[in-house]
């Protein structure tokens, strides 16, 4: 079965308007933005490759965005040919078996995982919560080595969803791999969470931020803490039964500060108790933590 659902070909002797300037590129291997999925300059999921003919290809490890290009011939005529999958077609609702077996080769947070979260100021989290570890993973890029990995499950079912996954080293920095966070290709994320405290720890309180360092940060202050992976899912976490009141750590910009309004709009109009936190100035919780005291 073809793992896209719209495929666009443009024929050889076209002048496609293709999403890349392939022009600006030079041969050998290069990352950008995605066309399709890209969240800003930052944000550099897209793999090019120049060949030596000077042919190329880019791939989006993110939702799978494909285009390729093939230069002008010597006699002048057009030959460039550009090939875009747009979406995938496959986009799981739940964990696939893939997602499954790579998480259950994950070990509980020890090693490099628990002295990197140490070297980033945070909390450990519980044992039982949905944050596990991973010696030797590989990334996209070719690079292996030790990672975070985080279960997504949806907000509501606690059903998993997709699997999120950082590549660290021991200092508390990101491993030298870009992008050096994933979540799984293909795999739905809009309406997850990361428990990093379980379930059975969540009584009338809970706190919630985007980033998994971040709600470990907040966790000094206050638990059980749950990681919403993205300003998306913090704009969108709906209010849960039960839960009297939220705190909502919030990042220093607008993308942040307007999610975790979203958010505490929706909790306050149930009759919860919203507070939100947020940093002096254009940072996130976990870059307060680490500063020196």
């Amino acid at each position: 079965m073809s793992d896209f659902i719209s495929i666009e070909r443009e024929p050889a002797n076209s002048s496609p308007n293709m999403a890349i300037d392939w022009s600006r590129f030079a041969f050998g291997n290069h990352r950008l933005g995605c066309p399709h999925c890209g969240r800003g300059k930052d944000d550099k999921t897209l793999g090019l490759t120049i060949k030596g003919n000077q042919a190329g290809v880019a791939h989006c490890f993110r939702c799978n965005y494909v285009e390729t290009f093939r230069p002008a011939l010597q006699d002048g005529s057009n030959f460039t040919a550009g090939m875009k999958h747009i979406q995938t077609s496959r986009k799981f609702q739940t964990l696939s078996e893939y997602g499954q077996q790579l998480f259950n080769q994950t070990k509980t947070l020890q090693g490099v995982g628990l002295d990197y979260l140490k070297a980033r100021k945070c909390v450990i989290p519980p044992r039982d919560g949905d944050l596990r570890y991973h010696p030797a993973l590989k990334h996209p890029s070719g690079y292996v080595g030790p990672a975070l990995v985080a279960l997504v499950t949806d907000t509501v079912t606690n059903e998993p969803i997709t699997l999120h996954r950082t590549w660290i080293k021991s200092t508390g920095s990101k491993a030298d791999v870009d992008p050096p966070r994933l979540l799984l290709s293909g795999h739905r994320k809009a309406g997850g969470v990361i428990r990093l405290w379980p379930d059975a720890n969540v009584t009338l309180g809970l706190g919630v931020c985007e980033g998994i360092e971040t709600s470990l940060s907040l966790a000094h202050a206050f638990t059980p803490m749950w990681s919403l992976v993205d300003a998306g899912n913090l704009a969108s976490f709906p209010a849960l039964p039960g839960i009297e009141a939220l705190l909502i750590g919030a990042d220093n910009d607008e993308a942040g500060a307007r999610a975790a309004r979203q958010c505490a709009t929706c909790w306050t109009k149930t009759g919860k108790f919203v507070r939100i936190v947020i940093p002096p100035r254009q940072c996130d919780l976990n870059d307060v933590a680490m500063e020196p005291k």
